[in-house]
């Protein structure tokens, strides 16, 4: 997982990077793609490319044709709000999946949800166009990424999963999956006012994953549409899940850091300097860190795990990092940015 950036034009009142709201940490292209190369040394499966908003870095083009290059096809999200038609052959075409955003089955609420007026129908209108270039890629019998809605469920739009998929999906004939996962409380979401407001509650959270209901939710799309559901809790990093071998990947920030657990502050070193493998070791050794495994196995409800991540992120992150923490507003925004 590569957060290419921290630039976006959105102010998700739930981003865990808090990207938009902080430096773009973005490198110049020569070391974006050092960074490639050092992630293509470790073979992974697969490289996802996220952010911020990646539409917006420059040297996209260069990195994904590395990576396609190395024969690995990679990944990519995105809000929709800077798509230009020119990035679908650019990029999005050499990509195996490109996950839009939506976190809202109607304007008022997901525009609330990523803090900005018009994100809505920015993503409808990125999903139409990728929709029918799909479409003609394949009356063409042309090699075409796969086009996934991608939601982050929060309190306010958990009762909007029907709308989602009897309304949004549905306009969409191409679409391949509608991924649907809670909200981490991770980042801001991490905040004690956003765990008492929009984190899902625990039993919102159990019925999500429970298998009548993730059932029901197919049976509401088209047949040829998959639905992935998950309360995202395998993140948590607890120390049981790790013993079963349930392993996170390795997440890069923008300048080429590696963070040791995925969604926590506090990296191990950086991919321009350090040996990757070396990273994944030290990434490793931070699993079964006794303050990490102390705070982590107590965690059983949503606000203990909010409550985890906070202790957590001050811990190991930078000086820096804690100032951000710090600064973080402790109400969630009521009002929007103009579209």
């Amino acid at each position: 997982m590569w957060d290419i950036t921290y630039s976006c034009p959105l102010r998700c009142t739930h981003c865990y990077s808090e990207s938009g709201r902080r430096a773009a940490k973005q490198l110049p292209l020569v070391d974006m793609v050092r960074v490639t190369e050092a992630m293509l040394s470790l073979r992974p499966a697969a490289i996802v490319l996220a952010g911020g908003e990646p539409l917006v870095v420059k040297g996209l083009p260069e990195v994904v044709d590395r990576i396609v290059d190395a024969g690995v096809r990679p990944y990519l999200y995105t809000s929709g709000w800077s798509l230009r038609r020119p990035a679908i052959d650019d990029v999005l075409a050499k990509c195996a999946d490109v996950s839009v955003s939506v976190d809202g089955a109607t304007a008022e609420v997901h525009d609330a949800v990523r803090g900005r007026a018009g994100s809505f129908d920015r993503a409808m209108a990125t999903l139409a166009l990728l929709d029918r270039w799909v479409a003609g890629q394949r009356a063409s019998r042309a090699e075409h990424c796969t086009l996934t809605l991608d939601t982050t469920l929060v309190r306010s739009s958990f009762d909007q999963l029907e709308l989602f998929c009897t309304d949004v999906v549905p306009r969409f004939p191409e679409l391949h999956q509608v991924s649907i996962g809670a909200a981490m409380p991770i980042g801001l979401a991490s905040r004690s006012s956003f765990a008492e407001q929009e984190l899902l509650t625990d039993e919102q959270a159990d019925l999500l994953v429970d298998p009548q209901h993730v059932a029901w939710l197919r049976s509401l799309v088209p047949p040829s549409v998959q639905v992935s559901v998950n309360d995202n809790r395998l993140l948590r990093y607890h120390p049981d899940l790790l013993a079963q071998g349930r392993i996170p990947a390795m997440q890069v920030e923008p300048d080429g850091r590696v963070r040791a657990m995925a969604i926590y502050e506090g990296t191990v070193g950086s991919l321009l300097a350090d040996p990757p493998m070396e990273l994944w070791k030290r990434s490793v050794a931070r699993w079964s860190d006794p303050f990490v495994t102390e705070t982590l196995s107590s965690v059983y409800t949503m606000k203990d795990w909010a409550a985890a991540t906070r202790r957590i992120d001050y811990r190991f992150g930078t000086a820096d990092d804690r100032a951000r923490i710090d600064a973080r507003p402790s109400a969630i925004p009521q009002g929007l940015p103009a579209s």
